[in-house]
Parts: C-alpha cells; sequence; structure tokens
C-alpha cells in the first residue's frame, strides 16, 4: 500500500511539473515574462535542466531587472561553477551596455576551460547560443590545444564557419573531419550543395587537390573530388577521378558505369560513352557490366547523333554497322530484342529504310520468349512503318493485336489512340470521335490530352462547314507528313489554302508546313510559318506553340539567345494562362544568367 501511494505521489509530481512546464512556455511565449519568472524558478529549483534557468534568466532580463538577474546567475556559478554560465553573465553584462565586463566573463570561461571533449562543446555551444561565433571558434581553438588532437572539433568548426560565412575556413575543416572520418561524406555532401556557392565548389576542388598532392591514396578525398566535378556538371573530370578509383580499388566497373548513367542523363553524351567504353575495354567480357555497357554506348551514341542537327547519311551509316556488330557479337535473342528495335527505328525514321525495318521488327517479334510489352513495342513500331508505306490494314491489325493483349496497360491505350488517329487519316472522323472519348480518361496524361486535343480539332473543324472535304484534305496531308512524303503534304496543304481561302484550318495549315519544314532541317522557313500564325491569328490556339517552338529554334538551333529570350518574355507576358507559359519563363531566367536550381 506504502509503494503504491508513493508511486501515485510521484506520478501526480511529475504531472503538475509537467503541466507548469507547458504553461511557463505558454507565458513566455506570449510575452507575459512576470508569470513566465516565477514558474520557470519554480521549475529550475525543481530539477537539473539549464533549460528552464535560461528561461528564468531571460524571463528576468526581458523585464530588465538586471541586478536580479546578476545576483542569480552568480549564485548559480558559486553552486556549480558551470562554464556556460559565465556566458550567461557575460550576456546580461551586454545587456546593461557593460562589454569589457562582459568580455572579461567570456575569458574566464574559456580560460577556466578543462581538457574534457564534453565540457568544451557545451561552452561553444553557449557561445552559438548567444551568435558569438569567433569566441566559439576560440573556445574549439583552445580545446584542440589541451586535448592534444587537431581533428577532434574539425566538424564543429566546420559548422560554425558555415555560419559565418567564410567559404574556405569552412571547407578546410570540414574536410579535417572527412579525413578523421571518411564514412561522414555524405552528410558533407549534403551541406556543401546546399551552402557552397560557385566559388565555393571552386575553392573545394583547389583544396582537395592539394590534399591529394601531400597524400594520393585518400580515397575519401578522391571520392569527393568526383563529386564535385559532378555537380560542376564536369564529367570528363569526374572520369579521370573515378576510373583512378577504379583502378587503384580493383573495382568491377560499377562506379564507372553509375556515373556514365549520370553524364547520360544530363545528356552529356560524350563523357557516357567514355564511361561505357572503358568498361567494354579494361573490364572485359568477364565483367557483369559488358553487355549492359556496350548497349548503352551504342544508345548514347545514336541519341547523340539524332537529337544532333547536322548528321550525314554517312554519320548514319557508322551508326548502323554499330548495331549491326553489336547484335553479330551477342545474337538475336530477348536480351538483344530492344537494340534490334532501336535499329529499326534508326532504319525507318533516319535512313529512310523500310523494308529492312520492317524485316528486322518482324525477326525480333518472333524471337522465343520475348518480353510481352517489348513485343508490344516492337508491333506499334511496325505498325508505324506499314502506315508510312500505306499498308492501312496491317498497320490497324497490329495496333488492335496489342490494344487486346494489353487492353488496361499504357501500350494498349497507346495502340488504342495510333488506332483511332488511323482513322482520322481515313476520313472516318465519327469513329476517331468516339475512341478520342474513351480515351481522354486514360492514366497516361500524355495520351489523354493527345486524344483531347485531337478530339477538340475534329469537332471545331467539322462545325465550321456543311462538308467535311477541307478537314479530309487536311487529315490527307497529315498522313503524309508521318510518312515523310513532303513533296505530297504540301501540294495537299497548298490545295486546301487556294480551294478555301481564309478557312478556320489556316493556321493550322502553316503549323503544319513549319513541322515539315523542321524534319527537312529548313529552321528559318519553319520560323517564317510560325510568324504568319502569330500576325494573323494571336488569339488562336496555335499562336503560343508557334512561339514556343520559335524560341526554341532560336535558342537550340540558330544559337540566337536574345532573340530566344525576347519570345520567351512575350510568352509568359502575352500569354500567361498559356500551358507553356511557366516553362518559358525558367528558359528566360536561364538564358538572363539567373541561378536557377
Amino acid at each position: 500500500m506504502r509503494i503504491l501511494l508513493t508511486s501515485l505521489f510521484l506520478f501526480m509530481s511529475i504531472l503538475a511539473f509537467s503541466q507548469e512546464a507547458r504553461l511557463a512556455q505558454e507565458y513566455y511565449n506570449n510575452g507575459e515574462f512576470e508569470k513566465a519568472a516565477v514558474l520557470y524558478e519554480k521549475l529550475a529549483k525543481g530539477g537539473k535542466n539549464d533549460f528552464y534557468f535560461n528561461r528564468y534568466v531571460e524571463s528576468l532580463l526581458a523585464l530588465e531587472e538586471f541586478a536580479k538577474a546578476e545576483k542569480v546567475v552568480k549564485t548559480e556559478i558559486k553552486k556549480t561553477n558551470a562554464l556556460n554560465l559565465y556566458v550567461t553573465y557575460g550576456n546580461i553584462l551586454e545587456r546593461q551596455y557593460k562589454d569589457e565586463e562582459a568580455q572579461k566573463q567570456y575569458r574566464e570561461a574559456i580560460k577556466k576551460m578543462p581538457p574534457d571533449q564534453y565540457q568544451i562543446i557545451k561552452l561553444a555551444n553557449a557561445f552559438v547560443g548567444q551568435t558569438k561565433y569567433d569566441l566559439a571558434i576560440e573556445t574549439y581553438e583552445r580545446g584542440v590545444k589541451l586535448i592534444d588532437n587537431s581533428a577532434v572539433f574539425a566538424y564543429n568548426m566546420g559548422n560554425l564557419y558555415q555560419r559565418k560565412g567564410d567559404e574556405p575556413k569552412m571547407v578546410k575543416y570540414y574536410l579535417n573531419s572527412l579525413k578523421e572520418n571518411p564514412g561522414r561524406r555524405s552528410s558533407l555532401q549534403s551541406i556543401f550543395q546546399r551552402n557552397l556557392s560557385e566559388d565555393g565548389f571552386m575553392e573545394l576542388q583547389t583544396q582537395l587537390y592539394e590534399r591529394l598532392q601531400d597524400d594520393p591514396d585518400a580515397i575519401q578525398n578522391i571520392e569527393m573530388l568526383t563529386w564535385v566535378f559532378i555537380q560542376q556538371k564536369d564529367y570528363n573530370g569526374a572520369l579521370r577521378q573515378a576510373r583512378a578509383l577504379d583502378k587503384r580499388l580493383d573495382e568491377n566497373g560499377s562506379r564507372i558505369y553509375n556515373l556514365a548513367q549520370v553524364a547520360s542523363n544530363d545528356k552529356d553524351y560524350d563523357a557516357a560513352i567514355k564511361a561505357y567504353d572503358y568498361i567494354v575495354t579494361e573490364k572485359g567480357t568477364n565483367s557483369t557490366y559488358y553487355l549492359d555497357a556496350k548497349r548503352q554506348s551504342l544508345r548514347c551514341a545514336r541519341t547523340k547523333l539524332v537529337s544532333g542537327f547536322d548528321y550525314t547519311i554517312e554519320d548514319l551509316r557508322t551508326l548502323e554497322t554499330s548495331y549491326e556488330s553489336f547484335v553479330e557479337e551477342f545474337g538475336r535473342n530477348r536480351t538483344t530484342a530492344a537494340i534490334m528495335m532501336e535499329h529499326a527505328e534508326l532504319q525507318g525514321f533516319y535512313i529512310n529504310d523500310l523494308n529492312k525495318a520492317i524485316t528486322l521488327l518482324n525477326d525480333m517479334i518472333a524471337l522465343p520468349g520475348n518480353n510481352k510489352k517489348i513485343e508490344a513495342e516492337g508491333k506499334l513500331l511496325l505498325a508505324d512503318f506499314y502506315l508510312m508505306q500505306g499498308e492501312i490494314w496491317e498497320s490497324t491489325l497490329l495496333y488492335s493485336q496489342v490494344d487486346k493483349a494489353l487492353k488496361d496497360d499504357l501500350l494498349g491505350h497507346e495502340a488504342r489512340f495510333r488506332n483511332a488517329k488511323l482513322s482520322y487519316y481515313n476520313g472516318d472522323f465519327e469513329w476517331a470521335q468516339a475512341q478520342f472519348k474513351v480515351l481522354k480518361s486514360s492514366t497516361s496524361k500524355l495520351i489523354a490530352n493527345d486524344a483531347l486535343d485531337l478530339s477538340v480539332f475534329i469537332t471545331d473543324n467539322l462545325g465550321l462547314d456543311t462538308t467535311a472535304a477541307p478537314l479530309e484534305k487536311y487529315a490527307e496531308a497529315d498522313l503524309a507528313i508521318f510518312q515523310n512524303k513532303f513533296d505530297i503534304a504540301f501540294a495537299k496543304l497548298d490545295s486546301l489554302l487556294e480551294t478555301y481561302p481564309d478557312h478556320g484550318l489556316e493556321d493550322d495549315v502553316w503549323y503544319s508546313k513549319g513541322q515539315i519544314h523542321h524534319k527537312q532541317r529548313e529552321y528559318e522557313k519553319e520560323i517564317a510559318m510560325y510568324e504568319k500564325i502569330v500576325e494573323k491569328y494571336p488569339e488562336d490556339i496555335r499562336a503560343d506553340n508557334a512561339l514556343f517552338n520559335s524560341a526554341e529554334l532560336y535558342e537550340t538551333h540558330l544559337n540566337n539567345a536574345d532573340k530566344a529570350k525576347e519570345i520567351y518574355e512575350k510568352i509568359f507576358i502575352d500569354y500567361s494562362n498559356s500551358t507553356f507559359a511557366v516553362e518559358a519563363r525558367k528558359r528566360f531566367r536561364k538564358l538572363r544568367g539567373d541561378d536557377i536550381q
């Protein structure tokens, strides 16, 4: 019974203490310092929590009861001789503009500091709490001498210099801490990423080079330097360091492979290809990364070539040979199916050898044990190539096969969309509209948006006339563009303009002509088409598309950043409701030189 009563009494005491602490906090936050002081004084006496004592003193200072605050702190110093109390006392004196006396208390604290790591950190934190970073640094500097360990407070010193904005010293001490604890690299990288300026990164790079000259085998510094190069998007520099580590540690190439992927994602295809090729040549066929490295190197070479603007047929033929060599080395099987499909894309879309592309895809689709989705993608591509050859029945049959096999998959939705678009090309607008209506609820935002756009386009243009003839002629031109039959497309578009002058499709005709010129890499002519749209139809749906495309051409193809910037600005000012407005503002700021994360 006595134990039960004692436990109950303790529980009630703790509960009362907790309630008083919450009430004191509430008074303090509300600026009711007299009430807060009363409670915090009681709480400070009832426990050994520095927080309550400090809040008691802060409440007295807020009430400007300096004499009482001094008395309380001096009494506590006599009782505990805690070094952080000298900082508190100094702060009280500073509040009364007694700066010399305050400095004396701060010096006294540092002077009395014992060779005890915990006590040193506690004192330094007391100075930090008063934003006296120089005194905190001085505390650690003396602490290093007392403990006789130059690295023991390196991380703390790095934090302080980071607060002071002193990047060179911040870097110096953080790197000192890295030497002591290499496992800290990831956290330091996060700190550097948040706090270093461009000049700060250069300082970090310089200091790492200096350290590596003194200690070439410091793995943590090589890894940090590799990371710095990646942050600066200098993937060749990063690759040099990664190769050095790979050789020194006799690794399996995983470090190089991961770097190659980062470079590739950032569109530095040259650096990515170098990295992948290093694995192929240095690690050889025994490497688990050998096949993937060869495959990714080939993909980077293809992407680099076709996303450029000045490739030749000779360049395409060289790439074609690389694809053939790859399949020859690894065979025709489910592992190489995706590469066979990419080879077919190269043949069909760039070399314009549709027969070879179709043969490659038929071979790929027939492979035993094929991945179902790879096979479906191959069928969609094959259907496109048949459509380009004018074999409508073969195309719709393949689209329907994929739609049926993967009804609830995005590939199934894509197949249905392409089939609906095929109906649009053929002038069967009613059936196409029925399919687009279903696809507007697709889980793929891209497919849903495209379906909605085409549905609205058909509805708007059928409602303009009593005849569907203008839209049929435009759809025929659209198909000819898809088939790369540009002369036929131009002829149909010109005929539409002549037969139906000032028709609502006029801006669409100019837009389509712009797209043809783009495929032909005639960028000045493409822009001329877009300028007509903006001039005559500034309020229509094609206007902001035309402006954005023009700006993009000036930025990426014609190397006229000033003109691009001018058009991007026009988009987000005059077309603020456009879906392109946010991206246009971002690109404008980037061209202006703003630091965009």
